[in-house]
């Protein structure tokens, strides 16, 4: 995993400064997922990672899935990914970038998985400390994970905050050993 960030970091800075340089970054949010979701599909995946696969084939087809979408140097761009071979990392790119638009616009992303569905009085006040901890505007998504038995586990980039049942009983267990 740290691998593959490695690699993405890069391009998704160079990818951003560019948005930032062309006042595009909704234009390129809106680029880097529909390449990413593409490369996400299954068979298109095996294209990208086959080696006997040229260059010239992937990018050809690459533009043509990607119809008028692109401006020039998005275009060049995907070109880049395509010699460099980083076209499998695309998804961890987009990721990448959308996390520093975001800090850039001071907003945080934090995301809920809940055991049950949450009363949205709840989503509020998760949201208002959250906000208050982070000091961003936050973008909330809350998940139903029952795996998790009863509570929420709270993330927030490296920020985790576990309250839920599962999470209490490892910890119990841990401090029994």
């Amino acid at each position: 995993m740290a691998e593959v960030v490695s690699l993405a970091r890069p391009y998704a800075l160079a990818a951003f400064q560019q948005a930032q340089e062309e006042d595009a970054l909704a234009s390129w949010s809106d680029v880097l997922a529909f390449v990413s979701a593409l490369a996400a599909d299954s068979e298109l995946a095996a294209v990208i990672s086959n080696p006997r696969v040229a260059q010239e084939q992937l990018t050809q087809l690459m533009l043509d899935l990607c119809l008028e979408r692109l401006s020039k140097t998005q275009e060049n761009f995907l070109r880049l990914l395509i010699i460099n071979r980083r076209l499998g990392v695309v998804g961890k790119i987009t990721e990448l970038f959308e996390a520093r638009r975001s800090e850039q616009e001071g907003r945080s992303r934090v995301e809920v998985r809940s055991a049950f569905a949450l009363d949205p009085r709840y989503e509020q006040v998760i949201s208002g400390v959250m906000a208050k901890r982070l000091g961003n505007v936050v973008d909330l998504s809350v998940t139903e994970d029952s795996s998790l038995i009863g509570g929420v586990v709270i993330r927030s980039g490296d920020l985790v905050i576990d309250l839920s049942l599962r999470g209490r009983l490892k910890q119990l267990s841990l401090q029994l050993r």
